[in-house]
C-alpha cells in the first residue's frame, strides 16, 4: 500500500493536466522514495517509465530503445532499436496516448549523462523545437544531487531554464510517517520516528505488529538484516573516504555540534578539512548547519558559527548505539547491546525528535489558522539570554540556552515561545518559570506567547495558569494533541 507523497502527487498531477508541454525534474537523496512516488503518479496514465543503470551508452541506448519499442509507435514497423539518442527521443512524441500526456519517466537520468555527455544537448535542442509546444511530458529523475544542482540546473549547462518544474524531495514529515504504525501507541509512534525518519525504504523493514525494542533488535541490530548495512552501503556508494565520514558523522550523533567540537573528536587534521567533509554530507543531505531563527544574513555566511546536527534520523540512530557497538553486534550479541545501551537512554535519545515533531504541529496549526498570529519564521533559538539563577540578586543571570521552538512574526512584534518536554514526569510549574525567563530583554516592546507540549501532561499549577491566562497566551498540548492533531 502506497502512504503519503500527497503534496508531490499534487505537484505531479498539476503539471500533468496543465495544456503545454512539461520538463520536470524531480531528485532527492537514495531511499527517499522518488521511485515509488512516480509509478503511483503513473499508475493510471498510459506512460513509459525507463530506469536507467550504471552501463556503456550503446548498452543504454538498446535498453532505452527496446522500452520504448514496445509501445505502438510507427517506428518499430521498420527497427528493432534507434541508431541514434536524438532519433529515439524524438519518437516519444508519436506515442500513442490520444488525448492523454506523452508521460515518459526516465528514472536515474544522471547514468545516462554519464554514458553520454551529449543528451542535455539534445534534449535541449528538441525541446526547444519540438516538445515545449507539444503535448510531452518528461520527468527526468535523479538522486545524485550534486550532479542536479551543480551540473543539471546550472546555467552552463544546455538544459538551464527549460524546465517548467523542479521538485526536491525530502524525507516525509512524521504525520505522513505515523500512517505506517496505525496501531502503535503516541510514544512508540514519536520513538519510532525517532529511529526511522521519514525515508520509506527504512519504514518498510519494521513490522508493526511487534513492540519498537522487538524490531530494534530484529531489524537493525541483527547481521543479515537490511538496516544492519544500510549506513556503511550508502557511505560506501556515495562517498570515496567512508573511514573518514564514519568518524565526522559519529562526533556529531554523539553531541559535537560546531565546527571545532567535531573536528576535534573525529580527530581531523583542522578544521578547514573537517569543514570540506562536512559540506558533502550536507548536500547528501544527511547532515545540515543550523543558524539560530533570529539569525542574520551576515551571521550565517560566517563559516565558524552555526550549529551541525543530523538530519538523518536512522543515521543519528545508528551513531549513536551500533557503531560504537559494532563488535558485539558481529558477535550476534544484540540482547546485551539493546538491554544495556539502548534501552536506557532511547527515551532521552527521542526527546530531540519530539521537537521536530512539535515545530511539525505548530505548522499544522498556522495552516489551520489556529495560532495567536502568523508567524514569518520559525526555528529553534540558542544564544546569550536571561536564565533564573536563584544566586543572582533579581533572580536572573545571562548564560547561554536554547528555545526549543520560536516563532515571530515579520516586525518582531509578536514571539510565540516553545517548550517541549518528553519525559515520564509532568511539565512543572518550574520549567515554565524558566521558559518565561528567557528573552525578557525583548518583552517591554513585544507581545509574548508560549505554547509548552508534555508527553505526560502538566501539573496542576500550570493547569491554572493557563485558565486564568488571556486567550491563547499560554497554551498547553497534550501528547494525543501533537500526535494525532487534535486541534485540527
Amino acid at each position: 500500500m502506497f502512504i503519503g507523497r500527497k503534496k508531490e502527487l499534487d505537484f505531479l498531477n498539476q503539471k500533468y493536466n496543465e495544456k503545454k508541454g512539461q520538463l520536470i525534474v524531480l531528485y532527492g537523496r537514495r531511499r527517499v522514495g522518488k521511485t515509488e512516488t512516480l509509478k503511483q503518479f503513473c499508475k493510471d496514465k498510459p506512460h513509459v517509465f525507463f530506469s536507467c543503470t550504471q552501463t556503456t551508452d550503446p548498452v543504454q541506448l538498446a535498453k532505452f530503445s527496446s522500452q520504448l519499442l514496445r509501445e505502438n509507435i510507427p517506428a518499430r514497423q521498420y527497427i528493432t532499436e534507434f541508431s541514434d539518442w536524438e532519433k529515439a527521443f524524438r519518437a516519444v512524441s508519436e506515442l500513442p496516448y490520444g488525448d492523454n500526456k506523452k508521460l515518459i519517466v526516465i528514472d536515474e537520468f544522471p547514468y545516462m549523462c554519464k554514458g553520454n555527455s551529449s543528451i542535455p544537448s539534445i534534449l535541449q535542442n528538441l525541446w526547444d523545437m519540438e516538445f515545449k509546444d507539444s503535448n510531452v511530458m518528461i520527468i527526468l529523475c535523479g538522486s545524485s544531487m550534486s550532479f542536479i544542482e551543480k551540473e543539471l540546473l546550472a546555467e552552463k549547462n544546455p538544459l538551464y531554464g527549460r524546465a517548467t518544474g523542479i521538485y526536491k524531495m525530502e524525507a516525509m514529515g512524521f504525520y505522513d510517517t505515523a500512517e505506517f504504525f496505525p496501531d502503535y501507541s503516541p510514544t512508540d509512534k514519536i520513538l519510532t520516528y525517532s529511529i526511522l525518519g521519514g525515508v520509506p525504504h527504512y519504514l518498510r523493514q519494521w513490522d508493526n505488529q511487534i513492540s519498537v525494542g522487538e524490531n530494534i533488535k530484529k531489524n537493525i541490530l541483527t547481521k543479515g538484516c537490511v538496516l544492519y548495512s544500510e549506513v556503511e552501503f550508502l557511505l560506501h556508494q556515495e562517498l570515496r573516504e567512508p573511514a573518514v565520514y564514519n568518524s565526522i558523522i559519529e562526533a556529531v550523533a554523539l553531541g559535537g555540534t560546531k565546527l571545532n567540537e567535531i573536528s576535534q573528536k573525529s580527530l581531523m587534521d583542522g578544521i578547514t578539512k573537517t569543514s570540506a567533509y562536512l559540506k558533502n554530507l550536507i548536500e547528501l543531505g544527511i547532515i545540515k548547519k543550523e543558524f539560530s531563527v533570529d539569525a542574520e544574513i551576515k551571521e550565517t555566511s560566517n563559516r565558524n558559527r552555526g550549529l551541525y546536527k543530523l538530519t538523518d534520523n536512522f543515521f543519528r540512530f545508528w551513531y549513536s548505539f551500533g557503531y560504537g557497538n559494532y563488535s558485539q553486534l558481529e558477535d550476534g550479541d544484540v540482547e546485551g547491546v539493546y538491554k544495556y545501551i539502548i534501552e536506557p537512554e532511547l527515551h532521552r535519545y527521542a526527546s530531540l525528535t519530539f521537537e521536530d515533531v512539535c515545530i511539525e504541529f505548530i505548522k499544522e496549526l498556522q495552516k489551520k489558522e489556529k495560532l495567536p498570529f502568523r508567524y514569518n519564521k520559525i526555528g529553534r533559538w540558542f544564544g546569550k539570554t536571561t536564565v533564573r539563577d536563584d544566586k543572582a540578586k533579581d533572580g536572573f543571570k545571562n548564560a547561554e540556552t536554547e528555545i526549543d521552538i520560536l516563532c515571530m512574526n515579520k516586525d518582531k512584534t509578536k514571539y510565540l515561545v516553545g517548550e517541549c518536554k518528553f519525559k515520564n514526569n509532568p511539565f512543572s510549574y518550574s520549567e515554565y518559570l524558566n521558559t518565561a525567563a528567557k528573552l525578557t530583554h525583548q518583552k517591554n516592546n513585544a507581545k509574548f506567547y508560549y505554547a509548552l507540549f508534555s508527553e505526560n501532561g502538566f501539573d496542576d499549577q500550570i493547569v491554572t495558569e493557563s485558565k486564568k491566562s488571556e486567550p491563547q497566551t499560554l497554551q498547553l498540548f497534550t501528547l494525543d494533541d501533537i500526535v494525532n492533531l487534535k486541534l485540527l
